[in-house]
């Protein structure tokens, strides 16, 4: 269940920034203001799935802030709302990317609808709605459970045994990733991986190979087909987990 606490962060605690508190913890979130400096920030973000960047007039958050709330929002799974001037808004909305941005509000906040968006968004991360889509692909039934259970956590995780399987399931769903099996039987990985590309539909989609094999040749052999990335099957929880993680971090 996610936390519903939160933070607000902004250069000084305004009388605005304090009724938006007050509205919050009514509605039964634990809130509090935090400067937004890169000291007070990492004191307080580690157990916040939900930040809100609120700017007054003429007062904007430095380079360095929004450099370190990028890279800590994206590697602890953590959401913004922005508050201010429509100019203070896209000036934000220019350095963050689009799926840090939960929602914003222009001045004069409507306090109502900000609180309705704050709840709305803990009922969603409650749901699973904001986890990323991963999709394994593997004839190994044993080595899919495990996958599944080592990510479901952290993401949405389905399953397909074989590559026409997973074929026809894309056919009605989206994902974000795709852990696809290099060795399988009928319909062998880098098959599957010509079927997505061909397909306007499939073609974006991001593909990391599973590979048993590490000698240098066969490793060759599945970069040269240029997946986004593979993993070696021999590895253990934390390491797959940190491999998807930093995959979705760079591609931002």
């Amino acid at each position: 269940m996610a936390i519903r606490k939160m933070i607000i962060t902004g250069e000084k605690e305004s009388f605005i920034t304090r009724v938006l508190i007050k509205k919050v913890q009514d509605a039964g979130v634990n809130c509090e203001f935090v400067p937004w400096t890169v000291d007070d920030l990492s004191k307080a973000v580690n157990s916040v799935p939900l930040i809100v960047l609120s700017m007054d007039i003429d007062t904007l958050p430095s380079e360095e802030v929004l450099h370190y709330l990028t890279d800590v929002m994206h590697e602890k799974s953590i959401h913004m709302i922005t508050v201010g001037e429509h100019r203070d808004i896209q000036y934000v909305s220019d350095r963050l990317p689009g799926d840090l941005i939960y929602s914003s509000f222009s001045r004069p906040v409507d306090n109502t609808a900000f609180v309705e968006t704050v709840t709305n968004y803990y009922v969603s991360k409650n749901s699973g709605d904001m986890k990323k889509s991963i999709l394994v692909v593997d004839d190994d039934p044993q080595y899919l459970t495990l996958v599944r259970e080592w990510l479901r956590e952290t993401y949405k995780v389905s399953m397909a045994n074989s590559g026409l399987q997973a074929i026809k399931w894309l056919a009605n769903n989206k994902v974000d990733l795709i852990l696809l099996d290099h060795e399988m039987p009928v319909t062998t990985g880098p098959q599957v991986l010509g079927m997505l590309r061909s397909d306007p539909d499939t073609k974006s989609i991001p593909v990391i190979f599973l590979t048993g094999k590490s000698d240098k040749e066969s490793v060759m052999s599945v970069v040269a087909l240029r997946p986004e990335g593979y993993i070696l099957k021999g590895v253990q929880k934390e390491e797959l987990l940190e491999k998807i993680q930093q995959f979705f971090i760079l591609r931002k």
